[in-house]
């Protein structure tokens, strides 16, 4: 592959909701531009984009792929992102390193979840961005109600750019709405001019009409030409199209069939004109060394730096990290120093990826994406520079996973080996975590939905051979005392020679902290206990909280007091007096008005008004109490509420089935709380059953 400069390069990430055609649209372009000899298909598994296993077999994307295309003598970084949503990792690492968005709507489907997330997504990143209307070639495509649903939510700023022609209620080509002028396809993309046919001119003028308000709307002396009935010269709406696509304020809507690659001339014609190439955005770092920030501002002439927004950690084709050049020049020769790690890593070569496939290259210019393979110490969110000047940029935030599940190992003995393969799939998805609950005995599995921990599994047993099955996770319940009572423990043994003998007496009441296991204090009067017992009865007591003797849960909020006692000068150990304070520990529990205290976290709901009332009668059959709502801009409502933590299970998948998947969610720990007796005889019952299971 040829070396690109800065303002050849375009980073274009895809955006859509789950199934709407990105992929496709990708393999569509990669056709158009002569990549391909033959268009592949989702549904056959052959497409650049999803080279994975998983991602055959379930026929959606799962990973972000890179997958460059050039067109003219432009090179475009096209980053083709999951749609479905319990993969938000991948697309927030590709919006990272992304200078513009396409976002891909299903013209049968139309405006869905997905395109909402997708514009959301590009405000907050405050990338420029097109519409791409495919599936034109269906019977229910409707691009003219794409186009309302569009402007209804979004206003003025909406701009088609295309209206379709029909012919036999075929798709066969479409008007240029900016140049007036009529398209008839010929062989795929390719197309000659045409006469406007007379039944489109009617959507013509309404479409034409939108297009030149949006033109309007983006300066003062458009605006008073546009009131004053003058017309715009093809000039002035280019210029004024260039200009403000890249601010955001013009968002253009195209419009094509992936499957027969029809549209796709025309969208890489408009990314090449209307889209920045990566020296008109900034980007800064922090100089480590200094402390001075670094304005790279992918400026060729500065000393090089890097941003590490991807990992492929694949037993097939190895371990590559992904990267966006942010200044300079890397080349084979670069020093390459990893900020973070403050360690030196060799470069050996340069590849561009597309897809699975890999190609060499002597040098990537700043803004271009490219990967470096086997780096020792470089992780995703990573900074690569050189050491003369060690550049620090910021990490890639992602969304935190409130999801999870508890696992096991199916074979034993297989345990380090599936610690080792969870350790590469983290590596590759930053939303991935596992967690070891020593305390509730348990190792759980997090992520963002149940779909992803789902092809988590898949992946371990296809990719590393190594099984492992899911279940409902323990809750970490918590069990206290209720009331004051007075116990004694005697542990006697006798046998051949020493025997065993300890005696306590111990009053256990409730501490009132509930953050703390166990407080322990002794008031002996006249050496009833010798002194040199007294850790032994401590010791007694911290094993015993470890497991109550409610349902096996950690004890809190204890007090414990030794009062008083009796020793054998011979037979009296540590051990003795150890198992003395046991038994008395769990006589004296089991009378104190036991309870199980159950996790209370603090919830956040993030949903659109119309959903509130269906929410908020969920939350109320989950436990839950609303503390409040907060209105937030775009008619949403942030609902606030305490629940118990058991009730979140399953919580991510019935919250977008309740909301069409727009619905967000967050929670924190907050405190403890007793459960009320019926959730408490339940998990009596539940370890209990688990108990025998286990045994």
């Amino acid at each position: 592959m040829n070396v690109y400069t800065s303002e050849k390069i375009r980073n274009v990430v895809l955006l859509g909701h789950g199934g709407c055609g990105k992929t496709t649209l990708v393999e569509a372009m990669a056709y158009t531009a002569g990549i391909l000899k033959r268009q592949g298909k989702v549904e056959e598994g052959n497409t650049i984009s999803d080279y994975d296993k998983e991602e055959q077999k379930r026929l959606f994307s799962i990973s972000t792929t890179v997958v460059p295309i050039i067109y003219e003598d432009t090179k475009i970084n096209f980053l083709d992102t999951p749609g479905y949503f319990d993969f938000v990792g991948e697309v927030e690492e590709a919006l990272a390193v992304a200078d513009a968005a396409v976002i891909v709507i299903s013209a049968k489907a139309g405006v869905e979840v997905g395109t909402l997330k997708a514009w959301d997504f590009c405000e907050k990143f405050n990338l420029p961005r097109i519409f791409f209307v495919t599936d034109m070639d269906d019977d229910n495509a409707s691009y003219r109600q794409v186009v309302e649903d569009l402007t209804e939510h979004y206003g003025k700023k909406i701009a088609p750019f295309h209206i379709p022609i029909r012919e036999n209620e075929k798709f066969v080509g479409f008007v240029n709405v900016v140049k007036m002028a009529g398209r008839k396809f010929t062989t795929a993309s390719d197309y000659v001019e045409c006469d406007i046919p007379e039944y489109s001119k009617e959507n013509l003028s309404k479409f034409r009409e939108v297009l030149l308000e949006a033109v309007a709307e983006t300066n003062e002396e458009l605006m008073e030409k546009y009131f004053s009935g003058e017309e715009f010269t093809q000039q002035e709406i280019s210029q004024a199209l260039r200009n403000n696509v890249i601010d955001g304020s013009v968002v253009p809507v195209l419009m094509g069939s992936g499957i027969n690659a029809q549209g796709t001339t025309m969208l890489l014609q408009a990314i090449e004109k209307y889209f920045p190439d990566p020296t008109k955005t900034k980007i800064t770092g922090k100089n480590t060394k200094t402390g001075e920030d670094f304005e790279s501002n992918y400026d060729e002439k500065k000393p090089f730096s890097a941003r590490v927004f991807k990992t492929i950690a694949d037993p097939f084709i190895g371990k590559f990290s992904l990267i966006k050049v942010c200044s300079g020049v890397l080349t084979t020769d670069t020093p390459v120093y990893n900020t973070l790690k403050e360690t030196e890593e060799k470069v050996n070569r340069i590849y561009v990826l597309r897809g699975k496939d890999q190609e060499e290259v002597n040098e990537l210019h700043a803004g271009d994406i490219g990967a470096l393979g086997k780096l020792n110490d470089t992780v995703t969110g990573d900074s690569l520079s050189t050491k003369a000047a060690p550049i620090a940029y910021d990490p890639i935030e992602v969304s935190t996973p409130y999801t999870y599940q508890r696992f096991k190992t199916k074979n034993k003995g297989d345990d380090d080996k599936v610690s080792q393969a969870l350790a590469k799939l983290m590596d590759e998805d930053l939303t991935l975590k596992m967690v070891n609950d020593k305390e509730n005995r348990q190792t759980l599995l997090y992520g963002i939905g149940d779909q992803q921990l789902d092809v988590t599994v898949c992946k371990l047993f296809t990719k590393y051979k190594v099984e492992i099955e899911v279940m409902k996770p323990r809750v970490p319940y918590r069990e206290t005392i209720r009331k004051k009572v007075k116990v004694q423990g005697k542990h006697k043994k006798q046998s051949g020679g020493h025997g065993q003998y300890g005696d306590v007496h111990i009053e256990f009441e409730p501490s009132g902290d509930l953050e703390t296991a166990f407080v322990f204090e002794e008031k002996i009067f006249g050496g009833a206990v010798p002194r040199n017992y007294f850790p032994a009865v401590e010791k007694g007591i911290a094993e015993s909280v470890i497991k109550g003797p409610v349902a096996g849960y950690p004890v809190v909020g204890l007090k414990a007091t030794l009062v008083d006692g009796s020793y054998h000068p011979v037979d009296s150990s540590e051990m003795a007096f150890k198992m003395a304070t046991i038994q008395a520990f769990k006589q004296g529990f089991m009378q104190a008005s036991p309870v199980l205290l159950e996790p209370i976290v603090s919830l956040k709901v993030l949903i659109p008004d119309k959903f509130t009332g269906d929410i908020m009668g969920d939350l109320n059959k989950r436990r839950g109490r609303v503390l409040g709502m907060n209105p937030i801009a775009g008619g949403k409502q942030e609902i606030v509420a305490d629940i118990p933590l058991s009730e979140l299970y399953g919580y991510s998948t019935d919250l977008r089935s309740m909301t069409g998947g727009i619905g967000d969610f967050s929670y924190e720990f907050s405190r403890y709380e007793q459960a009320p007796s019926d959730v408490q005889q339940k998990v009596m019952e539940e370890n209990a059953k688990e108990e025998d299971h286990e045994d």
